[in-house]
């Protein structure tokens, strides 16, 4: 069985069971590397390189490559920017709409490539940094506003809470885990809520204790975060208060720093 894969769509769902009915737990962005750990005639069950992520999908959304260029950190660098035209055009001439933070596999003078694929690139692609992270952080985040909710998304066309701050950090040079509860594995603990700043990740739990949701703060007053849509709500020790429904919604656990 040939392992090194990358997505060769612009978006690809990861789905729980080998069913196109199947629940999307994450997606795959153009120029996400997978390895292949089982596959059927249509599916394989895969786990990512980004964030060690495992899920079934169809097959036919990767493309095969050698285990150098699958090891080769250099040649993905480079990723969309944050605007939404970052179209490419296939040989045949045929485009794909990417979403930001998708990755350009080498990348160099206007064009990307998989396997043997070459694809011109429209954008001016960024190679995030994480020493602007202070100062990128909040147009970062702000730039999703209003995108819906979508259990499993990671894209401008529907995201969930942890692939927000997942694509937010990801366009500023931080590679974070993909759920919540792993993330608050991560960073430096933050004590109190009146210590928060710009960029630190706030987690909160369900009623049973576990973390479930994720956002991130603009101060120590103020979150950004997926719940409906990306939105800004004001946040105190008691958890997140949304003003149209007039209640608390989500309930403080911790608050991590990542940078």
């Amino acid at each position: 069985m040939e392992i090194y894969h990358v997505c060769r769509v612009a978006v690809a769902p990861l789905r729980k069971e080998p069913s196109d009915r199947s629940e999307i737990t994450s997606q795959l962005l153009f120029g996400d590397r997978v390895q292949l750990l089982e596959k059927t005639e249509k599916w394989c069950l895969v786990v990512t390189h980004h964030d060690n992520y495992e899920g079934w999908m169809d097959y036919k959304q990767l493309q095969k490559i050698a285990d150098v260029q699958y090891t080769d950190e250099q040649a993905y660098r480079y990723v969309t920017p944050l605007q939404l035209d970052n179209t490419l055009t296939a040989s045949n001439g045929t485009k794909y709409y990417l979403s930001p933070a998708s990755t350009l596999p080498y990348y160099e003078n206007g064009f990307c490539f998989i396997g043997d694929q070459k694809f011109e690139v429209t954008a001016t692609p960024i190679i995030p940094n994480k020493s602007d992270f202070k100062s990128n952080i909040e147009q970062a985040a702000k730039f999703f506003e209003n995108t819906p909710y979508l259990w499993g998304g990671r894209t401008l066309f529907g995201i969930d809470c942890s692939g927000f701050v997942q694509a937010v950090y990801k366009l500023n040079g931080i590679l974070i885990k993909r759920d919540a509860s792993q993330q608050a594995e991560q960073g430096e603990m933050v004590d109190f809520l009146a210590s928060a700043e710009l960029g630190d990740l706030a987690f909160f739990d369900n009623e049973e204790g576990k973390i479930t949701h994720v956002g991130l703060m603009l101060s120590n007053d103020k979150i950004i975060h997926s719940a409906g849509k990306v939105r800004i709500d004001p946040i105190d020790d008691q958890g997140i208060f949304n003003s149209e429904l007039g209640r608390y919604t989500h309930k403080l656990r911790i608050i991590k720093r990542f940078v």
